[in-house]
């Protein structure tokens, strides 16, 4: 009995054999419905993800959106707790006035030294005058002496007089030296406070801009897709709050063999159809094409083996398109891509774009 269920058995499994067999060939040789110059690969649709982090470790003071919500570029999403950085920049608003106090003190300096100076160089003009009429004093003087006109101490007088007017005209240039030098100095004092003071505008437009970074702003359109923070957690530089989904740079990618993807070419035209949404056809245009093979057997040894070199297509929908449907943009869904490999062949009925 047992021989007889076995002989039974055997052309039962031999023909279970063969049905898998002609199935998975018909799989694997079934053509594509489209004809050979439309090449097709399935892939879901993927949209760029931006993650809205902190500049610097602190506190979540609030968050202003919830998940799933629209944001726009430049809006406010959420703040940090900015007390400490308030009240550091108070304090380097009042170092920036100190600093531009002293800058008004040392050019105050600056003037009187410059005074000083005009001062000195009047009295050098004076003591030149005063030199001057010693010298010609005792000029005169001496020739009266060679006549026995006047005494000959006359002339000792004369002559000290000549050299004490020398010696005045000499302390007064000393004067202006000192005067120009501390106009030197003055100068160098402005200066240095002049640096005080960028020092310190650089101290206040630094807080200022870390004051400014602790609002969270949205650097780009799109739907906001997780919260990963709460408002009240402390959160170090970096520390992710929000995750955002640029729905204006939404791509599908596929993959498609050897053969194909060398005749792919960028911006070449491709139809989306979704299947959530078979009823409509999205148009798209091929944005990249991987130069490696994505996957590669172990050995490539026969024709069928080399077709397992698969490369990386991307499709990418046209910005202004999406915009235009925002609200139905969704990304995780399923669908395929459709590309034309002959720009000559034109696009079978069921390819032409149709849109909600």
């Amino acid at each position: 009995m047992k021989d007889a269920l076995r002989r039974r058995l055997v052309p039962v499994g031999a023909l279970a054999l063969l049905l898998l067999a002609g199935a998975w060939l018909w799989h694997e040789l079934r053509p594509s419905g489209f004809g050979e110059n439309i090449a097709s690969g399935n892939g879901r649709i993927e949209a760029t993800e931006v993650d809205v982090a902190t500049k610097l470790g602190g506190r979540i003071a609030s968050i202003d959106v919830s998940e799933g919500a629209f944001v726009t570029s430049g809006q406010v999403l959420g703040r940090m707790d900015t007390q400490v950085l308030e009240a550091e920049l108070a304090q380097a608003r009042a170092q920036l006035r100190q600093a531009e106090n002293g800058r008004l003190t040392a050019q105050a300096q600056v003037g009187l030294r410059e005074s000083e100076k005009a001062t000195a160089e009047a009295v050098v003009q004076q003591r030149r005058a005063e030199l001057d009429a010693a010298e010609k004093r005792y000029a005169r003087t001496r020739i009266l002496v060679e006549r026995q006109a006047v005494s000959r101490q006359t002339l000792d007088d004369d002559l000290a007089a000549r050299e004490s007017a020398r010696a005045a005209l000499s302390a007064a240039r000393a004067q202006v030296s000192s005067a120009e030098a501390g106009i030197a100095a003055a100068r160098s004092q402005v200066i240095e406070a002049e640096s005080a003071i960028e020092a310190a505008q650089a101290g206040v437009a630094r807080l200022q801009a870390e004051i400014d970074d602790s609002l969270l702003k949205a650097t780009r359109s799109g739907r906001v897709q997780y919260r990963i923070a709460e408002p009240g957690e402390v959160l170090g530089a970096g520390g992710k709050v929000l995750n955002l989904v640029d729905l204006t740079d939404v791509y599908m990618t596929f993959f498609l063999p050897e053969r194909q993807a060398g005749r792919v070419a960028l911006g070449t035209e491709v139809r989306l159809v979704l299947d959530a949404v078979p009823q409509y056809v999205i148009p798209a245009r091929v944005s990249y094409v991987a130069s490696v093979a994505q996957f590669t057997p172990k050995t490539v040894e026969t024709e069928s083996e080399r077709e397992k070199l698969m490369f990386r297509v991307r499709a990418r929908i046209a910005p202004e398109l999406l915009e235009r449907h925002l609200e139905q943009v969704k990304t995780g869904v399923p669908g395929m891509a459709y590309l034309r490999l002959d720009e000559r062949t034109p696009w079978p009925e069921q390819l032409e774009i149709r849109l909600p």
